[in-house]
């Protein structure tokens, strides 16, 4: 990515990763609070024609090896909503941005940022299920 400071695709770039993603390739991106903004934009750079969609809570994506009844809440910076949101292209989930949630956080060493073990179990599930359903669409 080219830009200084701000995340910004070049049209190569954007081109390169639609290529990618309608070849068979899957995005996660998880919000990581702050970037909304910043992936919105970006994301319309990638696929113009194609709006991002909240994912209902009964999707395929919670309901792989571990079930959740929609996307799980890991670290709490404020008491908005945890919301996935999905680009689909020729039928197929290709893009999953996951907001207000921080999955991330739950990977990360337990120590960073002090998240429950529950609520890292629940991240660590969740990621599960993002890579099972990733590979085996």
């Amino acid at each position: 990515m080219t830009g200084h400071g701000n995340v910004v695709f070049s049209r190569a770039e954007a081109e390169n990763l639609r290529t990618y993603l309608l070849s068979g390739g899957f995005l996660h991106i998880d919000d990581n609070y702050g970037m909304d903004e910043f992936i919105r934009d970006e994301l319309k750079k990638v696929f113009p024609d194609i709006s991002l969609i909240e994912l209902p809570s009964n999707h395929a994506i919670y309901n792989q090896k571990y079930t959740f009844n929609g996307l799980p809440k890991i670290h709490a910076h404020d008491e908005k909503k945890a919301q996935a949101f999905g680009i689909v292209a020729n039928g197929r989930l290709v893009c999953l941005y996951t907001f207000q949630t921080d999955l991330g956080d739950g990977w990360e060493d337990p120590q960073v940022h002090n998240d429950p073990p529950e609520k890292r179990k629940m991240a660590l599930q969740m990621g599960a299920n993002i890579l099972m359903y990733a590979f085996m669409r």
